[in-house]
């Protein structure tokens, strides 16, 4: 059975696939529109909604990652996380695109339209078309410029995690080179008992042999004394 968690994560990426998809589907319509100007913001304006809420759902995928407690879960999260982060620039320099794109069919159109008469409306809607194009790109550089930080940080995040996980290696290296030690030491001390236990046994023999000795001299004399015609 699924745990809670789990279930925020598998929601949340759901959610990312939601958005990243209604902004590709944005994205072809932005490069479709032949105009007028107004539905070229209104279309830019519905994008920008869709990239803030993704970019939200990719930050809280990250701390999902933050927050598992088994390594390669967290990994495994923070690897789709890297991807959704690579496909929403993919998604930014795709919207540029389109907008560019359509920048070239209301150009062309304006041009028709001078040709037609007009001039002087034409002129003017050339003009209102540069300014949104450029307050556009500005944006989406912006946007460009906030998604290398995060990516940048990303990566800090991904050194310091090999650099504790080497740590981690260095530790366990150490450990094992101390548990040969203590086996190295263990063996050691065992020969030495084994060692003192038959020298104890060799004493006690001596001993042994020695009072036997004695006893045997001291039967040997008392007999001479009190026995001496035997």
């Amino acid at each position: 059975m699924a745990s809670s968690a789990d279930v925020h994560v598998r929601i949340c990426g759901q959610e990312i696939i939601k958005y990243d998809l209604e902004i590709k589907a944005l994205v072809q319509d932005i490069r479709d529109c032949p105009g007028p100007q107004s539905a070229l913001w209104e279309l830019n304006s519905q994008v920008k909604q869709k990239f803030n809420k993704l970019r939200l759902r990719i930050q809280d995928l990250e701390q999902m990652a933050k927050e598992q407690d088994r390594e390669s879960d967290r990994l495994a999260i923070q690897a789709e996380t890297e991807s959704q982060r690579r496909q929403m620039l993919s998604n930014q320099t795709a919207w540029r695109k389109a907008n560019l794109a359509c920048k070239l069919a209301i150009d062309n159109m304006e041009k028709d339209e001078l040709l037609h008469g007009g001039e002087n409306q034409s002129i003017r809607q050339r003009k209102a078309t540069k300014e949104s194009l450029v307050e556009t790109n500005s944006n989406i550089t912006e946007s460009l410029m906030s998604i290398s930080r995060m990516m940048a940080e990303q990566v800090k995040q991904s050194e310091d995690t090999i650099g504790t996980l080497a740590t981690s290696s260095r530790t366990v290296l150490e450990t094992n080179e101390e548990f040969k030690n203590m086996t190295g030491t263990i063996h050691l001390g065992r020969k030495l008992i084994l060692k003192y236990n038959r020298r104890e046994l060799t004493d006690k023999l001596l001993i042994f042999l020695a009072l036997a000795l004695f006893l045997a001299t001291v039967l040997y004399i008392l007999k001479k004394r009190l026995f001496p015609f035997i």
